[in-house]
């Protein structure tokens, strides 16, 4: 391994530049457009199901946005397609993690990265053992020509570049949030420390470094989106260097195409936002971004049980989630120790939740 610090090599071009303003002009404007209940429920769950739909799409995934739906939502089932409904499992699983550490305002680390990786590869268990980085060579190969696409660096390599990328990531210095996004999705593609489930790794990687950089939007853009709508594009841009081998050329190639690709997607997804939001800002809705950012995803969703009564059943809750009594129960009792619901009625046989007294206001204007 040549040096202890990584230094990605690229230049700011003048579209890159136009797109970083694009970019923070949104920035600027989202925080004062109203975000209800309608809008963080719909586009962001949608938000949510397109970087799933996307993200495994783009490794191979058969399944459908409707039927990417169909699985998280209702827990249907594909014959053939086992493997998968098990990467979309996975692959939300990672979200929610991902979403917690932002609440949470938990630092990028390398154990961080670990575990986001075994959500990624668990099929959907929330109680994963973190997977160590490859121990052997892995090779990226054309699918249909079996030519060597990309040879990573040599796994005694890996901890070390890992090493390197997390702390270059935490630096403090005056590179703009997006950019050491996109870079970081580069170099963890690049160094590729794991056999299987690197694309969306890298993904959830980036989207983490946004969000606890400020670049969140509420929660409701999806990078992966663009990254699909034209693969032959996201790969050539990844593609950087002389050489397929890490050792020669691709570990000191100019990443700038990459990065002008990257802050373009980020531009388009961010000007998307604003036109959802201020359809929304023009109904003359109120803003409940305080009260609803405290939430995680499935306490979003469940806030759609309340639209027809106060009240709801541990039953509605299974029903929406799929889930077993036992695990019902747990869920229920763990959103009253956390004060999303309240005991309506504590009777074993009838026993009822409402929603706690301050998300009362959201469900007012839930149509």
């Amino acid at each position: 391994m040549e040096d202890a610090t990584y230094k990605p090599v690229f230049s700011i071009t003048p579209a890159i530049v136009n797109n970083l303003m694009r970019i923070e002009s949104v920035k600027q404007t989202i925080p004062g457009l109203p975000i209800n209940i309608n809008v963080l429920v719909s586009l962001r769950e949608t938000a949510r199901l397109f970087s799933t739909h996307y993200s495994t799409m783009i490794e191979g995934n058969r399944l459908t946005h409707v039927e990417v739906a169909l699985v998280r939502e209702q827990n249907q089932h594909f014959p053939g397609r086992e493997r998968d409904e098990a990467e979309v499992q996975g692959y939300y699983a990672a979200l929610d993690e991902v979403e917690r550490m932002i609440r949470s305002r938990e630092k990028v680390s390398e154990a961080a990265i670990k575990r986001i990786h075994a959500l990624v590869m668990g099929a959907g268990k929330t109680r994963v053992k973190s997977t160590p980085y490859r121990d052997g060579q892995n090779v990226i190969r054309d699918s249909s020509s079996g030519a060597i696409v990309y040879m990573p660096p040599e796994a005694k390599d890996v901890p070390g570049f890992m090493s390197q990328l997390v702390a270059w990531i935490n630096a403090k210095d005056d590179l703009p949030v997006p950019l050491r996004a996109g870079i970081a999705h580069y170099q963890f593609a690049t160094i590729h420390p794991y056999y299987d489930g690197n694309g969306r790794t890298a993904r959830l990687l980036t989207s983490l470094v946004l969000h606890l950089g400020g670049y969140d939007l509420k929660g409701l853009y999806a990078l992966e989106e663009y990254y699909a709508r034209d693969l032959k594009r996201y790969y050539a841009a990844l593609n950087a260097g002389p050489s397929h081998n890490y050792y020669l050329g691709r570990a000191a190639a100019d990443i700038t195409k990459w990065v002008g690709y990257f802050i373009e997607g980020m531009a388009d997804s961010f000007d998307k936002v604003r036109v959802q939001a201020s359809r929304e800002a023009e109904k003359g809705k109120r803003d409940h971004t305080r009260v609803l950012r405290n939430l995680d995803a499935k306490q979003r969703k469940a806030l759609g049980l309340f639209k027809d009564s106060r009240e709801i059943t541990a039953k509605e809750v299974a029903e929406m989630f799929g889930y077993q009594p036992r695990t019902t129960a747990q869920v229920c009792q763990r959103w009253v120790d956390a004060g999303f619901l309240e005991m309506a009625n504590a009777s074993k046989k009838a026993r009822r939740y409402r929603l706690a007294d301050v998300y009362e206001t959201v469900i007012d204007e839930l149509v």
